[in-house]
């Protein structure tokens, strides 16, 4: 895997997980009691971007290094998928 393969790999993880993680602890404004004008009652009342960021790395870090050992160190073929024997060399 190159550098550029390892970057976009975890570029692509990042943002997967960050669209995982935006809905958790999501309170919108109409829940909060304070609509403010000319925005949607279900606009975010906190957007807790920052926290949310950190928990995606953290996150993310560790899928993609997974992934990356997965693809550095040999992969994995369909023989070492099968569980019950029914596909042999």
């Amino acid at each position: 895997m190159t550098i550029t393969g390892a970057l976009v790999l975890f570029a692509v993880t990042w943002f997967m997980v960050f669209f995982c993680v935006l809905p958790l602890n999501f309170t919108s404004q109409a829940d909060a009691g304070t609509v403010v004008p000319g925005t949607p009652r279900s606009a975010p009342a906190d957007h807790l971007i920052g926290k949310k960021a950190k928990i995606t790395s953290v996150i993310a870090i560790v899928i993609w290094a997974a992934i990356c050992a997965v693809v550095l160190w040999g992969g994995i073929s369909v023989n070492d998928l099968d569980v019950f024997g029914v596909m042999r060399p």
